[in-house]
Formats: C-alpha cells, sequence, structure tokens
C-alpha cells in the first residue's frame, strides 16, 4: 500500500512537471506576427517568393523579417507591382494598403507596423514618399516627414500626409501603449492633363466689296451682267468666297449665312472689277444684303 502512494506521488509529480514544462515552453515560445493585405483592385500575395494567397489577405507567420510581394491580377490591367521587406512583431497585426499604378510614380499606399517599447511608452514615426511631406494629426498641421512623436496619445488617430503635386493621404491607426507606431506612406503623383492643343489657324478666303460708282454692287444669279440681279451689296463688306469663273473672271460668293430653314444660306455672283480676295483667320459676319425682289 505504501509502494502504490509512492508510486502515485510520482506519477502526478510528473504530470505536473509535465504540463509546467508545456506551459512554459508556450509561454515563452514568440508570438507568430500578422499581416493584412489591402489593394484597390485584386491581386496576388507572395510572402518569401511563395504564394499565401489573394487580397484581402490576412495571415500568420513567425515574426521577424519577410519579404512581400503584391501582384496585380491580369484582370486589373497593365499596373505596376508593390514589393518590400517588412518586420512582423509578434502578437501584432501590420497592415499594408496599396492602391496600384501603371507606374510606381502614380502608385499610393501605406504601411502601418508597430515596435515595442520599454515601459508603456508611445510613440510615432511617420515616413513619406516624396520626403519632406507635410505631417497632420487629427486636422493639426505637426510637421514635416520623417516625422516623429513622443507626446502622441494611446488612442485612434488620423494621420494626413500631403505634398505639392501628390495625392493626399489620410490613415486612421491606433497608437497602442508601449509601442512605437511606424506609418510609412506614398504618396501618387498628380497626373498632369496634357494642355489641349490650341488648333492650327484656318485660312478662309472672302470677297471685299470695293467702292463703286454707283455706292453699292450688283448680286447676280450668274456670273456675268446677263445673271439676273438679286441683291445689292456695299463697299467695304466682306463675304465668303465659293469659287470663281475662269470666263467671266466674277466671284461666287454667300451673301446671306445658312439659318434655319436656310441650311445652305444664299449665293450669288459678283463682278471682279469692284472686288478683291482677302484671307481672314477670324471669321467675317456676312451682312445682310439688300435685295432686289424686282430683279
Amino acid at each position: 500500500m505504501k509502494t502504490f502512494k509512492v508510486v502515485l506521488i510520482t506519477i502526478t509529480s510528473l504530470g505536473i512537471l509535465a504540463g509546467a514544462v508545456f506551459f512554459s515552453i508556450a509561454y515563452f515560445q514568440p508570438k507568430p506576427g500578422g499581416l493584412r493585405v489591402e489593394t484597390d483592385t485584386p491581386a496576388s500575395v507572395y510572402v518569401n517568393s511563395s504564394l499565401v494567397g489573394k487580397t484581402l489577405f490576412k495571415g500568420t507567420y513567425k515574426a521577424g523579417e519577410i519579404v512581400l510581394k503584391v501582384v496585380p491580377d491580369a484582370a486589373g490591367g497593365n499596373l505596376f507591382p508593390f514589393e518590400t521587406k517588412l518586420v512582423l512583431t509578434p502578437g501584432i497585426e501590420t497592415v499594408v494598403r496599396r492602391e496600384f499604378g501603371a507606374t510606381e510614380d502614380e502608385s499610393s499606399g501605406d504601411v502601418i507596423s508597430f515596435e515595442k517599447e520599454s515601459g508603456k511608452e508611445t510613440s510615432l514615426i511617420v515616413v513619406s514618399t516624396p520626403d519632406n511631406a507635410q505631417i497632420s494629426i487629427d486636422g493639426v498641421p505637426r510637421g514635416f516627414a520623417p516625422y516623429k512623436s513622443s507626446s502622441i496619445s494611446p488612442a485612434e488617430h488620423q494621420i494626413t500626409v500631403k505634398a505639392t503635386g501628390f495625392t493626399d493621404r489620410i490613415m486612421t491607426v491606433k497608437v497602442i501603449s508601449g509601442y512605437r507606431l511606424s506609418v510609412f506612406a506614398k504618396l501618387a503623383k498628380v497626373k498632369e492633363v496634357a494642355p489641349t492643343p490650341t488648333p492650327a489657324p484656318v485660312l478662309k478666303t472672302y470677297i471685299e466689296i470695293l467702292a463703286t460708282p454707283t455706292g453699292f454692287l450688283r448680286v447676280r444669279t450668274a456670273p456675268g451682267s446677263a445673271g439676273e440681279e438679286i441683291a445689292q451689296i456695299k463697299p467695304g463688306e466682306k463675304y465668303l468666297f465659293l469659287e470663281e469663273d475662269l470666263s467671266t473672271g466674277w466671284f461666287k460668293i454667300q451673301y446671306r449665312a445658312p439659318a434655319v430653314g436656310l441650311p445652305n444660306g444664299i449665293t450669288g455672283w459678283v463682278s471682279d472689277e469692284f472686288t478683291k480676295k482677302v484671307e481672314s483667320e477670324e471669321p467675317v459676319a456676312t451682312p445682310s444684303a439688300s435685295l432686289n425682289p424686282s430683279g
């Protein structure tokens, strides 16, 4: 009986000891680091060159340095992939966000990570591309990147990063007591809109009416004096030139501009004796000719 008690106590002690060992191993073994990857278009996620999933992606890995690569799917078009090195913190999720562009300059994103501080201190560091971007916290300008602060409260804050010629980057982050929050913000260049080219001026030919003995010039239905008179126009006026009659030298003009119910306007012929051709880049208003209804 005494031997049985000794054996039972020994087995119980060994069980307690084994449990304590396993607990110690589990307790003191480093916790894995979390990784979250968000993109504006579906993309494949690679960790240390191995495909691990698609965005939106969440996973855990051994704390320490990893190489992250995010490649937009073919359906996303001709977009520029993203690759970086990250240091995962035990028990903390590192967040990577990316908006893809056709080039690195046109791409944007941010990486939010944490690093353990001594005690319960909290701090913040913001790094930007481009350098010297303006940093605002909760709407208040604080300085320029790289920006550091050891007086930020452990709470949720809005961080804005802006630079001339780049799109603003706005992030909502939660500062944790006892950790340093690191924010890397990549701004996208504002696309320069190519100026609309000014069309080359188009020269048009007009017929200018010269001085006449009668103070007006007759417009006829056909070239030559045999044509029926249909209107009278005044010296100094200009009319759009349409064609020239080679046999008489007379000019065909548009003496009444197109209008509602008159899509082609009214045309007629004038003598070349009291007219001349002129070139102009600007449209010339066609005066209202004095019609001669009696012919």
